[in-house]
């Protein structure tokens, strides 16, 4: 297991090369740059003054320059300061991580929770009511937006219950009660959307395992239907499922930004948004590239619980 991993830890550096070649050279072929945004807003600024903002802000080097020296402060631990407020990065994003962060969590959560048991039911009652309203209501949750579902849920609090939650971050470490309070609903709002996900997919696996024959065979020797479920089908069957919820783990990171907008959230999807309007390169490049690390060694430890979960499957 542990030459597995430490290949995997290798692999990934050709992976984030990739993506940071991508992050950077994407950038660059969005119209204007930072530069031009700051000369809207102010008629005085000239060419010449605007071309020695260019070199201060190092944007005036060739695009390989540019990466070459971005890269290099990456590798140190600085990812610069912000080209919009001066600000360390570092100290922005460190702000931001956490929300974004336990939003995830609070929302895959919630949604394990849910729909994990409901998928079991629905496959154990297969074509029942009870399934059949599972299978409706998981359509549901795929077809509603999670921005449509937090504008009504805000709206509803605020106008049949005079309550919204507050516009400041309350850390968990701090006040978990007033953390809570603040988190709930919009990690409710993205997370239905992965609840219907989820259930779906436990009970498509569910039925599959359950159609085995080595769980025929466990109830051919008179084990209980409820043992049966739980020590043989269910451990096999959560695989799969385990995939998607790690794999929605990652995505809810970068996918989260308009639900952060509408409760007022400063997590790195909010963060982000705001960097690529105002074309702030140094902000934008680090955040993304600090969520598609956190997306693959999110994958990677997906990767490594499928030993613990199926000895049979092999990680040679």
């Amino acid at each position: 297991m542990g030459k597995y991993i430490l290949r995997r830890l290798v692999m990934l550096i050709p992976t984030l090369l990739g993506m940071s070649i991508l992050i950077f050279g994407m950038l660059r072929l969005l119209p204007g740059d930072i530069l031009d945004i700051i000369a809207g807003t102010d008629a005085q600024v000239n060419e010449e003054q605007m071309e020695k903002l260019r070199e201060a802000m190092g944007l005036a080097d060739p695009i390989p320059v540019q990466y070459v020296k971005w890269m290099g402060n990456m590798l140190t631990g600085d990812p610069g300061n912000s080209m919009r407020s001066g600000e360390p990065v570092a100290e922005l994003l460190a702000r931001a991580l956490p929300i974004t962060l336990e939003l995830a969590i609070l929302s895959v959560l919630i949604s394990t929770i849910i729909a994990v048991p409901l998928g079991v039911i629905s496959a154990v009652k297969r074509d029942t009511p009870l399934d059949f309203a599972s299978r409706v209501g998981g359509l549901i949750g795929l077809s509603l937006p999670s921005f449509w579902i937090a504008t009504l849920m805000l709206l509803f609090t605020s106008k049949y219950f005079n309550w919204t939650p507050s516009l400041k971050y309350v850390p968990i470490y701090e006040n978990p009660i007033a953390n809570l309070k603040q988190m709930i609903l919009p990690a409710i709002a993205i997370g239905i959307q992965l609840m219907a996900i989820i259930m779906r997919m436990t009970r498509t696996t569910m039925l599959e395992v359950m159609g085995q024959d080595y769980v025929r065979t466990a109830r051919a020797k008179g084990l209980q239907d409820r043992l049966v479920l739980y020590r043989h089908a269910l451990k096999n069957a959560l695989i799969p499922v385990i995939t998607v919820i790690g794999f929605q783990l990652g995505a809810l990171m970068g996918s989260s930004a308009i639900v952060e907008v509408i409760f007022g959230l400063n997590g790195m999807g909010n963060t982000l948004l705001q960097g690529i309007f105002n074309r702030d390169y140094t902000l934008v490049q680090a955040a993304t590239l600090y969520l598609a690390i956190v997306f693959v060694l999110i994958n990677l430890a997906v990767d490594v619980l499928y030993g613990f979960l199926d000895p049979r499957i092999k990680q040679g």
